[in-house]
């Protein structure tokens, strides 16, 4: 508790703001699904032939994973809260469409007819009769989505949209950091109660005040939802640069940033923890964002789908540099010193306990031998795709695991061996020993800011400003901050400072 207490403290400047973000995000995403459902509900009583077949399609909608919904939805509307909202919407529409058709379908047939036979057409006997005995049922529905939207609202962190994931996902990135993980899921349990006793007062006070009660409730929402843009939303800058999950690519976009800003007059906007790279890259090509931080090796193999032709940096930089700007119209600048090259890593006792020196001996013990791999590369033939091929191998367990739990997971002795990246923090946390992967199996991975040509012919100086890093930091010196960003917990950004600084880029 006192270690919670105690994230809190140093992180209370955003932590209202996460909230906010949270609740502004559900409650749009609730009226929205509220203003579709109700009124299409009732049209399904009028017409039960269709009924249905659509709350069956609304029904599919929730079965989809919203991660790949998020996904989807990014090449036509990029990222940020508009894609979060429409996903969200569309995960909320069943339980209020459903209780609206059924609540108006159970009222007494009696009623009905009696209404009917005072002269009501079928408009009034649903506006005076039906409607008014339904209400607690369909606020009863619109409580039921609310907490859903509440939960599923997490994950909408991983394409920018902000909110209380935010702090899960920077936890999971800490090598699973509870506290941060339950800074961001207490209060997310939190909001979804409070709201769901406001929303049962309202669903309690329905069955007198009748229809009232719901158009209360959505002007409320729209007010508390839409009352900060009166004054004023976010700054507009001339760029943004986007990121992966991650220390290293938080300090690497810090970096572009204090560089542009210090030698030009172009604003620069942040997003960083866009997820992994198909998100990230999606969100480049669309247009969200203008920048992000690429490795070369990725760039050939998972976003051009094909080999490096050479062991060679400076090749394998051609290589990607050509193929991007052919193949998407983007530019590749020119990279940095560090090679942060997969890996295969295990811990020291491991390797004495099976004689392991290089990925191939892994073949005698494959039987015995439990992999924690991330989802990423399990799939990758620069991964364990490539592994099984090159060097025969047929690991007798695979886990797949989010990046920011391999270091937990081999720690705590879950796993045998994990990927890993030649840079990562817990290498020296964890004193882990790196395979040697004599059949060159991973390619060369410099890390160079991948842009829009669009963009860099709009800003042209962009490229002086950031070539300043070309060749420079290397292996051991990103290392080193990154171990500073995520187990000093220090501020990307300071860290970055204190490095251009240090290294004659900046003045202090």
């Amino acid at each position: 508790m006192n270690g919670l207490i105690d994230v809190f403290q140093q992180r209370q400047d955003i932590f209202l703001e996460k909230i906010w973000e949270h609740l502004q995000i559900s409650i749009i995403a609730l009226v929205i699904a509220t203003l579709i459902s109700v009124p299409l509900g009732l049209l399904l009583t009028r017409n039960k032939k269709l009924a249905e077949p659509i709350i069956g399609v609304t029904a599919v909608l929730q079965t989809i994973p919203s991660l790949a919904v998020l996904a989807f939805l990014i090449p036509f509307f990029g990222i940020g809260q508009t894609p979060a909202i429409i996903a969200l919407t569309a995960y909320g529409l069943l339980p209020i469409l459903r209780n609206t058709y059924t609540g108006i379908k159970e009222v007494n047939p009696a009623l009905k007819e009696a209404a009917t036979g005072m002269g009501m057409n079928s408009f009034r006997r649903l506006s005076k009769v039906e409607l008014p005995l339904a209400m607690p049922v369909i606020m009863a529905g619109i409580r039921t989505s609310m907490v859903l939207i509440v939960g599923t609202t997490t994950i909408a962190a991983l394409i920018g949209a902000g909110g209380l994931g935010d702090l899960i996902l920077l936890g999971l990135d800490r090598g699973g950091d509870a506290n941060l993980i339950l800074l961001g899921a207490i209060p997310a349990a939190i909001l979804a109660i409070v709201l769901d006793l406001i929303l049962r007062l309202f669903e309690r006070t329905s069955a007198k005040s009748g229809f009232r009660s719901l158009v209360t409730l959505l002007v409320i929402a729209a007010l508390v939802a839409v009352g900060p843009l009166a004054f004023g939303g976010k700054v507009q800058n001339d760029i943004t640069i986007g990121a992966k999950q991650g220390a290293e690519p938080a300090i690497l976009i810090n970096m572009y940033k204090l560089l542009i800003e210090e030698e030009t007059d172009i604003s620069v906007g942040l997003e960083e923890n866009l997820g992994k790279t198909d998100l990230v890259f999606s969100a480049l090509q669309e247009g969200s964002i203008d920048m992000y931080p690429e490795f070369t090796g990725t760039a050939i193999v998972s976003l051009l789908d094909s080999e490096a032709e050479s062991n060679d940096s400076d090749e394998v930089y051609e290589q990607a540099r050509e193929g991007m700007s052919e193949e998407f119209g983007l530019a590749f600048l020119d990279p940095m010193e560090f090679n942060n090259t997969y890996a295969v890593a295990t811990t020291e006792e491991t390797a004495e306990q099976y004689d392991l020196e290089t990925i191939g001996d892994l073949q005698e013990v494959e039987d015995e031998i439990t992999a924690g791999f991330t989802l990423e590369f399990n799939d990758r033939q620069d991964g364990y795709q490539g592994m099984k091929e090159i060097y025969g191998l047929d690991l007798g367990e695979v886990r797949t695991m989010d990046p920011g739990l391999r270091q937990g997971a081999i720690e705590d002795g879950e796993v045998d061996i994990i990927d890993a990246y030649a840079t990562d923090a817990y290498m020296i946390d964890l004193n882990l020993t790196t395979l040697d992967d004599p059949e060159n199996l991973f390619p060369p991975y410099q890390g160079a800011p991948l842009m829009r040509e669009d963009t860099l012919e709009q800003y042209p100086e962009i490229e002086d400003a950031l070539s300043q890093l070309g060749g420079q930091i290397n292996e051991e010196q990103m290392r080193e901050m990154n171990y500073e960003v995520d187990f000093d917990d220090r501020d990307p950004e300071e860290v970055a400072r204190e490095f251009l600084i240090e290294e004659g880029f900046l003045e202090e």
